[in-house]
């Protein structure tokens, strides 16, 4: 393998490569990145009674080249044996998996009038992860309640759902707190004929509805009605599904009408845009210009089997290396199944004029640019 894309773990000072199979995997909607990593020898080959000093819980780093990947601890050290080899196997996850697994313990566990970025660290630092945010401060929170026996990262995935943000994490093995599509853009394209080995799309619209409405409630201010706040609800509806499918959010936590209304625009978009993500795998993990592949970026798709001529975000990606040699594996979508807007987007959808649109251009705006 190149040294660019030589992959290393290194626990406690210790540097380990030659690893012939690989797996390092990470995603925008996912809070913690996770890698295995695989090597084999003969029974009778020289590394056969090298004891290796990793155990789980140890902290650990996993780097492509010079580029760290993830930054996180050892969950597992499998080994299996036969007559013909003998494997032993690493496999971890990033410092944010103990959001993931563990349970919100703040005493108290309630905010009020606090921004959503502090309740965010408030709920991480109880397990020693730092948060870091790439988008602007958000206006303060009314009201946010742990709920009984939910994890850390339910319990921040439910106030950025209705904040419009989304979280994940980084190499450094921090909580970040992102927009869509802020990682900037992609140096090459994926491109049919090019550099796409192979792709699919399921175009699965089994959680398309005809419309959202979204209920809920939240304290009485002094100066309202009981109704006012019992009874908080908006609902949007989509032209593109073709029949009546109602689907009811009853949501909790503290309720408003512009929340409301953000989570029902929120919903349509989502479940269109996850209809149409894609699926491709490219050979290596680099770019052209020697960047790696990376998720929360623009990439321009162009693919003509799949009737695909847009801007689309890098939502997954999955570094690889097994007999099939070295590959990403790139999940795709369009922005709108990922972007939080607050507005009504298909309203506001501009179509392009003249020249090849491509398949699903009625379906989804036809480009994204950012502001």
């Amino acid at each position: 393998m190149q040294y660019d894309n030589a992959v290393t773990l290194s626990v406690n000072g210790l540097d380990y490569g030659g690893w012939k199979k690989v797996s390092i995997s990470a995603g925008i909607e996912r809070q913690c990145r996770d890698f295995t990593l695989d090597i084999s020898w003969s029974p009778d080959g020289p590394s056969t009674m090298v004891p290796v000093p990793i155990k789980q819980g140890d902290r650990a780093q996993v780097r492509i080249g010079q580029d760290l990947v993830l930054t996180g601890y050892v969950f597992a050290t499998p080994i299996s044996y036969d007559a013909n080899q003998i494997t032993r196997g690493m496999g971890g996850r990033s410092k944010p998996a103990d959001l993931v697994d563990s349970a919100a313990i703040n005493q108290p566990g309630q905010w009020s009038g606090q921004s959503m970025q502090a309740i965010v660290q408030a709920l991480a630092g109880e397990y020693g992860i730092q948060v870091v945010s790439q988008v602007a401060e958000a206006s303060q929170i009314s009201e946010h309640t742990i709920e009984p026996g939910e994890t850390v990262f339910e319990s921040i995935d439910r106030l950025l759902t209705l904040s419009r943000l989304l979280s994940t994490d980084d190499e450094y093995g921090r909580l970040v707190i992102v927009e869509p599509g802020s990682g900037g853009r992609t140096f090459d394209r994926l491109e049919l004929g090019e550099n796409i080995l192979d792709g699919s799309m399921n175009a699965d619209f089994s959680g398309v509805f005809s419309e959202y409405r979204v209920v809920g409630q939240r304290k009485r201010k002094d100066e309202e009605d009981g109704a006012q706040a019992s009874e908080v609800q908006a609902s949007v509806t989509d032209p593109r599904s073709p029949r009546k499918r109602v689907l009811l959010i009853q949501e909790s936590g503290q309720m408003t009408t512009e929340l409301a209304d953000a989570r029902a625009n929120w919903e349509r978009g989502n479940r269109i845009g996850k209809a149409l993500m894609v699926q491709y795998t490219v050979q290596g993990w680099r770019q052209s210009n020697g960047a790696l592949w990376k998720v929360n970026t623009i990439v321009r798709v162009v693919d003509a089997l799949l009737g695909l001529d847009r801007d689309m975000l890098i939502s997954e990606i999955e570094y690889s290396l097994d007999a099939g040699g070295t590959l990403a594996h790139i999940t795709v979508g369009p922005l709108e199944a990922f972007l939080p807007e607050p507005k009504d987007p298909h309203k506001a959808r501009k179509l392009k004029k003249g020249g090849k649109a491509d398949n699903f251009e009625y379906l989804i705006p036809a480009d994204w640019k950012p502001e």
